[in-house]
């Protein structure tokens, strides 16, 4: 009959707890990235330091991030709740914020920085458990493209938010600092009033994720996703250095973080629609494609002599993340025991951590060492040994059984 809805696309609707996880990440990344899309320039031109330490600040951050996901993300299937912990994790998110403000030198803002990052690690792997836990497996890249569209769109509202703070400020690095304090504490709020999650039966065992037993239970396929995964972290260095080259072409301290609102535009645009068509298609094809558009921007970045190349491969970069970073998360809980989603999405974390802190580090001592280009032009290089990689990976393995759409 017309007008009356078929009970399969009823039951593939979003959950309510996955858009509301969605506009969680979004005024938390308002919050961060109005800080972030300020603080590699705050710490060159204000504190002082090296584009190496720029580097190295930013390689552990990252790291941390992933680190801390493997204990939250075990701790969260021991304890059959995973709310819990995403408080705490965004809690010190946004109580990290005033450090960057009072920060009188770089070791406040590693503090800061650090801090922030192990807020976002002890979220991160049971928030996108909890996606699982509530959606169907025909509905994944869906939501968890969903997901990280909202939280791209934080990412580029946040930098528009820096801009226009810096300019009616003055270029008050410290005042800005403080106002992103308030997204932060709505983002707490929202995961505390709007937040459900299902529940779990409550005779549960811990499980260690350092054990051959645990390492077994996730199986093949899940450590064919991971060995993916590092292979995608490896080819991508922090978006830091692409605030660094704007900076080195000549584009004006107050605009800089036009570069993320650029980058994050084209994320979030193309996340949520690629991952429904991954959710029909499969998502092989998808991050194959990812790693081509990498390749392209690194290399664009690398030979860029005017400011609007730069913006070009900000936007490549981009939908970059948006081909594939979504995908990842779906073909871990597609892969992963459901018993043992949280530990599973913090062993990738773990892995993927040590990548982009080796990354980040490379990127850094390249810069310093030879040159700008010199960085871009390696992470071009390291996107195509990557691809290959993936491609031989993938040949014949149990990578890609996602073709879940309902017909």
């Amino acid at each position: 009959m017309q007008g009356q809805q078929h009970p399969v696309e009823s039951q593939l609707r979003i959950p309510q707890t996955v858009w509301a996880l969605g506009f969680v990440s979004l005024f938390m990344d308002i919050s961060s990235e109005i800080i972030h899309s300020l603080l590699p320039v705050f710490l060159v031109s204000v504190l002082g330091a090296s584009v190496g330490m720029v580097g190295l600040i930013e390689g552990v951050a990252e790291g941390t991030v992933m680190v801390t996901r493997i204990f939250s993300g075990s701790l969260s299937d021991w304890l059959g709740r995973r709310k819990i912990l995403a408080l705490a994790g965004y809690g010190l998110g946004a109580l990290s914020k005033p450090l960057f403000a009072l920060a009188p030198g770089v070791g406040v803002v590693f503090i800061a920085r650090f801090v922030d990052r192990i807020g976002k690690g002890v979220r991160g792997a049971p928030r996108d458990a909890l996606v699982a836990d509530v959606t169907l497996p025909a509905q994944r890249g869906a939501a968890y493209g969903l997901r990280q569209s909202l939280d791209s769109v934080g990412a580029f509202v946040g930098p528009l938010l820096a801009i226009g703070l810096m300019l009616l400020t003055g270029d008050q690095f410290r005042t800005v600092f403080w106002i992103a304090f308030i997204p932060g504490a709505l983002a707490v709020f929202m995961l505390f009033k709007l937040v459900k999650e299902p529940k779990r039966e409550k005779d549960r065992n811990f499980v260690s994720p350092f054990n051959r037993t645990s390492i077994a239970m996730l199986g093949r396929r899940y450590w064919l996703v991971v060995l993916v995964g590092v292979l995608f972290t490896l080819a991508r260095f922090s978006e830091a250095f692409l605030l660094l080259r704007a900076e080195d072409i000549g584009l004006q301290v107050a605009l800089i973080p036009l570069i993320l609102v650029v980058m994050n535009f084209s994320y979030s645009v193309t996340a949520f629609p690629v991952g429904k068509l991954s959710d029909r298609i499969g998502r092989r094809g998808l991050m194959t494609s990812g790693l081509l558009v990498l390749v392209a921007s690194d290399l664009l970045l690398g030979m860029a002599g005017t400011l609007w190349q730069v913006f070009v491969g900000a936007g490549l970069w981009g939908l970059h993340l948006g081909l594939t970073q979504g995908l990842l998360s779906a073909w871990i809980a597609d892969a992963a025991n459901p018993q043992l989603r949280g530990t599973a999405f913090g062993v990738f974390g773990l892995f993927s951590g040590i990548a982009i802190l080796l990354a980040s580090v490379l990127a850094g001592w390249l810069w310093q060492q030879y040159s700008p280009s010199i960085t871009f032009f390696s992470g071009a290089f390291i996107a195509a040994f990557s691809l290959l990689g993936f491609i031989i990976i993938g040949k014949n393995s149990p990578v890609d059984n996602s073709k879940t759409a309902v017909r």
